[in-house]
C-alpha cells in the first residue's frame, strides 16, 4: 500500500483546513472519526502536530488521525492498540496505528474504548510523573 499523503505539501493551520484538503470520501470517514473523539474526550482540544489533525488533553498528545492515498489511519498509540488485538484482527496495524479503508470506518463505540483507554493512560502517567518529581524533591530536601 502507498502511503504518501492525500493532502498537499503545506501544512495546514486546524483540522478543517486539513480535512478539506482530503478527498471526499477520506474526508466523511475523518469526520466521523473527529466526531466520535469529540465525543470521547470531549475536553480535548484539536490541533495539526506533524502535520496532521491531533487532539491534545492536559497538553498531551492524545490520538491523531490522518488520510493517505489508500487508506485512513488512527493513531491511539501502542499502548492502547496492544490491548485491543483480538478487536483490531480485520485491520492492518504497526505499533500504534491503525489503517482502514474509508469506506470501511472504525466503528464509533470501538474508537471510543480506544479514546477513552487513552485518556486513562495519559492520567496513569500524569500521576506517575507527579510521584517521581514529588520523590526527587523530597531527596534534596
Amino acid at each position: 500500500m502507498n502511503s504518501k499523503k492525500a493532502t498537499t505539501s503545506v501544512t495546514p493551520k486546524d483540522i478543517d483546513e486539513y480535512l478539506a484538503q482530503v478527498p471526499q470520501e477520506a474526508r466523511a470517514a475523518l469526520e466521523k472519526l473527529r466526531q466520535t473523539i469529540r465525543t470521547a474526550a470531549p475536553k480535548a482540544v484539536e490541533a495539526i502536530s506533524y502535520q496532521i489533525p491531533t487532539f491534545k488533553l492536559d497538553g498531551r498528545l492524545l490520538v491523531c488521525f490522518a488520510a493517505f492515498k489508500k487508506h485512513c489511519s488512527f493513531f491511539p498509540g501502542a499502548a492502547v492498540t496492544s490491548g485491543y488485538q483480538k478487536e483490531l484482527k480485520n485491520y492492518q496495524t504497526s505499533k500504534g496505528t491503525i489503517r482502514f479503508s474509508p469506506d470501511k470506518p472504525l466503528p464509533a463505540a470501538f474508537v471510543k474504548k480506544l479514546v477513552k483507554a487513552r485518556v486513562a493512560e495519559n492520567k496513569a502517567r500524569a500521576i506517575q510523573r507527579e510521584r517521581e518529581r514529588a520523590a526527587k524533591g523530597s531527596k534534596g530536601k
